[in-house]
């Protein structure tokens, strides 16, 4: 190839996005996708949340469009590594992450360094579902509903010790808003995971636990665990016989978990838009409502700008608490 010829072809190439033919290139990739298999990361191990709604919305595809979907769990740093993994995987749409609240709302804070930021660095394709927390205590405690929670928190403060599932997680940030808007201070019982939390809440360690719906439901049902309120605006699905926080004395109370599909900043805009189709089918089947139903989760769904503006918000929202409650990570 000669100068002139080189020349030619840069030309055109650099000309591509001027004339449109970099939007008909998606087109033809969103025409022909998915040519093989979709890896979606679950920045967190198997058999939690968030691997439970990756699995249920890969199966759907995979039975329903035919899709091949690989789940990929990659956890640590808490969810950082795999959003990061994705943050960085080629910008073509067969590589997603299912992320959360901690994960892209409120690690960016948290974290001294965090090597992804998740307004810049990646693309809302949709929402999922969301789930409320679970304020419980040991079936024999004193504490019969949230109000004598308070109560006894304002009579000793920080007497009373509650854990959660770690430091920074949505659960310990959510009682740093109810000591804010109860006028309250509890002493934070921070533990990696719930498995030995909730041994020590039945075992008398502690007093109170904050958990999500699907970690403390069968202790619940079981008989071994007290739920006072639930985070949530409205009650939960799977425990409507429990009050939110707001019904029980402090209105407009909120602290949820949500969970969505992201793929990588650069993803042509047809391919994510193929891509939200198709999770929103899947999130409408009896199958996956009744998984994400069934483990006390709303399913969402929605378009792409939803789902943006909601990360933007609450990247500020969880930011400010964040810095309130003096939460840091190095």
């Amino acid at each position: 190839m000669n100068l002139t010829h080189r020349s030619l072809l840069k030309a055109t190439l650099l000309a591509w996005p001027l004339l449109g033919l970099g939007a008909h290139f998606g087109l033809a990739q969103a025409d022909t996708f998915p040519s093989k298999p979709v890896r979606l990361v679950v920045p967190f191990p198997a058999g939690g949340g968030t691997d439970i709604i990756a699995r249920a919305v890969g199966q759907q595809l995979s039975d329903g469009p035919k899709w091949s979907v690989v789940v990929d769990n990659k956890p640590g740093a808490g969810g950082n590594l795999g959003v990061d993994a994705v943050a960085k995987a080629p910008a073509d749409g067969y590589t997603l992450v299912l992320g959360q609240t901690s994960n892209l709302a409120i690690n960016p804070t948290l974290y001294a360094k965090l090597p992804y930021d998740p307004l810049k660095d990646l693309k809302p394709v949709v929402l999922a579902a969301t789930a409320p927390l679970v304020i419980v205590v040991p079936v024999d405690s004193k504490l019969k509903n949230l109000e004598e929670l308070l109560n006894a928190a304002r009579k000793a403060p920080d007497r009373l010790l509650f854990g959660t599932p770690g430091n920074g997680t949505v659960a310990h940030l959510a009682v740093e808003q109810l000591h804010k808007a109860a006028g309250i201070r509890m002493q934070h019982v921070p533990y990696k995971g719930s498995a030995q939390a909730l041994t020590d809440l039945m075992g008398g360690q502690i007093d109170v636990y904050v958990a999500s719906v699907p970690t403390a439901l069968s202790h619940i049902k079981g008989g071994r665990l007290r739920a006072l309120a639930v985070t949530s605006d409205k009650r939960s699905n799977q425990l409507p016989q429990v009050p939110t926080v707001a019904e029980s004395g402090l209105k407009g109370f909120e602290a949820n978990t949500w969970f969505g599909f992201l793929a990588p900043a650069g993803t042509p805009a047809p391919v994510l838009e193929h891509l939200n189709q198709a999770i929103n089918q899947a999130l409408k089947s009896p199958a996956v409502r009744s998984r994400l139903m069934g483990e006390g989760g709303e399913v969402l769904g929605g378009t792409q700008a939803e789902f943006a503006a909601l990360l933007k918000t609450d990247v500020q929202r969880w930011g400010q608490i964040v810095r309130e409650a003096g939460a840091r990570i190095d």
